[in-house]
């Protein structure tokens, strides 16, 4: 095997709880090993990540790996964590998602090849749809206690009064049911190990025990800290909600940007954990990071790897290149080349003003677009643009404007319907021009 797995995740600070006899398990033999992700949505976010790099590191390690998109206990609803019960999807939505899944689990895995640890995708759905009630509770409900599955801190939690809503019984089926799904891969796969958060701890060792009695069979357990930030809080949250993989939800510059702007602790932590960096680069990088904190050589890297690996070399450049716009000396070249949604993405939250093209072409300077047209967010009157124009203190997509009496058709509308005008050095507004 090339790595040793279990040493590569305990560096990398990736183990919270491991079942005795794991690493010899992995030392023996090619072992497969999965993890679930629940397809609530169409696209993954940076809190799956922790396992799924977990799967990219048994990988390089010569194992197999399984990605599990639970279409039937997506249905259900995990307790796990959570102190309410979830909405329930449907079978076509929860199709959709997987399939977005899928899509980007492609780039951290190889599913393509025809070595023996090729990664596999499967959907629990598949193999619950054709179970009854009376068959699962004969043949799976009776080898586990209610007490043991009372004594599961994700129950009692629960069942404690820190939910006013209790427990469904349909939630307290679900470690059943997520036992039975490492019960069926390790009796049509022949995977012995399934990896997750430290709060799957309680449902995975319900399958390992699952296999034990129903299969006389040894399986085992893995899980890793749940990550959160140098504060205590979440990890993956930022004000407007998760961080995505996709694009279309998370562009690729605020994403660069969330990256980019964690703290030092934390860009140390989550080096290891997000990249694929070996740990003699690590060290050397933070070793540079702490010569020098303030040139953030550390969350710069950590922002590039990661960048790259979700998204793509291009997007980093073009994150890259309007992180320049707003923090840095750009030119109006460097703003025509973003897109429509980074450009959107750098400046949201800027003030905006709407004109219509009529009202546009019927202005006759630029002092009247900085002042009137605008609606007074950037100058509330003419002498005031003036006289910020006469000091040079003034720009229409990064072009300085010299002459107050300048036409506002002399500039080129940014993706066909924008104008960022800029006073001073730091103070941005958009002027979207309208049918």
């Amino acid at each position: 095997m090339e790595k040793n797995f279990v040493e590569e995740l305990r560096w990398r600070g990736m183990i919270h709880d491991i079942m005795p006899g794991t690493e010899e398990q992995f030392q023996k033999e090619l072992t497969a090993a999965y993890v679930g992700i629940d397809p609530t949505a169409d696209s993954l976010h940076i809190g799956h990540l922790v396992s799924v790099m977990m799967l990219k590191h048994l990988q390089a390690a010569g194992h197999k790996p399984i990605a599990l998109v639970g279409g039937a206990t997506g249905m259900i609803g995990d307790p796990s964590g959570k102190s309410e019960e979830r909405n329930l999807l449907t079978e076509d939505i929860l199709r959709q998602n997987q399939e977005g899944i899928r899509k980007q689990l492609k780039k951290f895995l190889d599913f393509d090849s025809d070595s023996a640890n090729a990664a596999e995708l499967v959907n629990n759905y598949d193999w619950m749809k054709g179970y009854s009630f009376i068959d699962f509770a004969r043949e799976v409900g009776k080898h586990l206690t209610v007490n043991y599955m009372m004594a599961k801190d994700s129950v009692k939690k629960r069942l404690n009064g820190e939910s006013k809503v209790g427990m469904s019984f349909t939630e307290f089926t679900y470690q059943l049911l997520q036992g039975y799904d490492f019960l069926h891969l390790y009796q049509n796969k022949n995977c012995k190990l399934q990896m997750g958060g430290s709060d799957q701890w309680g449902n995975i060792t319900t399958g390992t025990e699952l296999i034990r009695r129903k299969a006389q069979g040894e399986a085992f357990a893995l899980t890793c800290p749940l990550i959160t930030k140098a504060d205590g809080k979440k990890f993956g949250k930022t004000e407007k909600g998760n961080v995505w993989l996709d694009p279309e939800k998370t562009s690729p510059y605020a994403f660069y940007q969330f990256w980019l702007n964690v703290t030092d602790d934390d860009a140390v932590r989550y080096i290891k954990i997000f990249t694929m960096l070996t740990q003699s680069e690590i060290e050397e990088l933070v070793a540079t990071h702490q010569e020098a904190p303030h040139q953030r050589s550390l969350q710069k890297r950590l922002a590039e790897e990661i960048t790259v690996m979700v998204h793509s070399k291009e997007d980093l450049d073009a994150a890259i290149k309007a992180s320049g716009i707003l923090f840095g000396k750009s030119t109006s070249e460097d703003l025509t080349s973003l897109d429509e949604r980074t450009f959107l993405s750098v400046f949201e939250g800027v003030p905006q003003a709407e004109i219509s093209k009529a009202d546009l072409q019927g202005l006759e300077s630029v002092t009247e677009l900085l002042s009137t047209a605008t609606n007074g967010i950037v100058f509330k009157s003419k002498g005031e643009a003036r006289k910020m124009i006469k000091g040079g203190g003034v720009s229409i997509n990064k072009n300085k404007v010299t002459d107050s009496e300048q036409s506002v058709q002399d500039f080129e509308l940014l993706q066909g319907k924008y104008l960022l005008l800029q006073r001073g050095k730091k103070n941005y507004f958009i002027a979207k021009i309208t049918d």
